[in-house]
């Protein structure tokens, strides 16, 4: 499986009273990996958006295993799960200076039409994206 990386540097507004980074601070991190990927492929929120299609998020997961500290260089990785459905589902992990994971987390996203009817099945457009996408995580696409 292929991973996409974006790199973040821990900022001084991002770290709690106890001097490490604030948990809701990873969600966002994982949004920066995610738009980064999905930009690749043209399925970026306001891409999808052009097609005429929204991908909600609908459930978030994370796992916090170790906490990041300001000034930190953190790395994001990102990934697509392989799917059937009308979803995408992301897979992130967040990972430190010295290699360890910090976190690992999942976000799964429902299509709608821009009214938010939602879709049991992917429109012409966005299947082709998400099929070169997953390509691209199977190493099959440069």
């Amino acid at each position: 499986m292929t991973w996409d990386e974006s790199t973040i540097t821990v900022r001084f507004n991002e770290v709690d009273v106890y001097q490490v980074a604030w948990h809701g601070h990873y969600v966002a991190w994982m949004e920066v990996g995610r738009t980064n990927l999905a930009r690749r492929f043209g399925l970026d929120p306001f891409q999808l958006a052009e097609l005429g299609w929204l991908g909600p998020v609908v459930q978030v997961e994370v796992k916090y295993l170790r906490p990041a500290r300001c000034n930190d260089t953190l790395v994001i990785r990102t990934t697509l799960e392989p799917g059937e459905t009308a979803t995408l589902v992301f897979l992130s992990e967040i990972v430190a200076p010295d290699g360890n994971r910090l976190a690992t987390g999942r976000t799964v996203h429902a299509l709608t039409d821009l009214e938010g009817t939602l879709q049991f099945q992917l429109p012409q457009a966005v299947a082709e994206r998400l099929t070169q996408l997953q390509g691209w995580v199977r190493g099959a696409v440069a």
